[in-house]
């Protein structure tokens, strides 16, 4: 898991399948983009979870919202995860790295 307060929680949370990568970088890409689209939300602490299932990796983006949550916060944070062009800069930078023959 990757958040900023302890201890997590989700107030809002978005699940979607992706293939298997890094799940830390994975999860440090996933959470900056996430918190560029909710950032105006008042007191909003992003949570990400990442975990193995049988497509690769399922990630829960959300996290937890101080006061009431507005109701266009899960759609916002769907949208991150929906969109192919962040998924593929996702995928690439978690890579699996390999190791060098030296």
């Amino acid at each position: 898991m990757l958040m900023r307060q302890t201890p997590p929680w989700f107030d809002v949370a978005v699940s979607v399948e992706l293939p298997l990568a890094d799940p830390l970088r994975l999860a440090h890409q996933i959470r900056q983009d996430m918190w560029r689209a909710v950032q105006t939300v008042r007191g909003f602490s992003p949570v990400i979870r990442v975990e193995p299932c049988e497509a690769g990796l399922r990630v829960t983006a959300g996290g937890r919202v101080a006061g009431r949550v507005p109701g266009n916060l899960e759609p916002k944070i769907a949208a991150v995860l929906e969109d192919e062009a962040k998924r593929s800069r996702w995928l690439r930078h978690a890579a699996p790295r390999k190791a060098s023959l030296s």
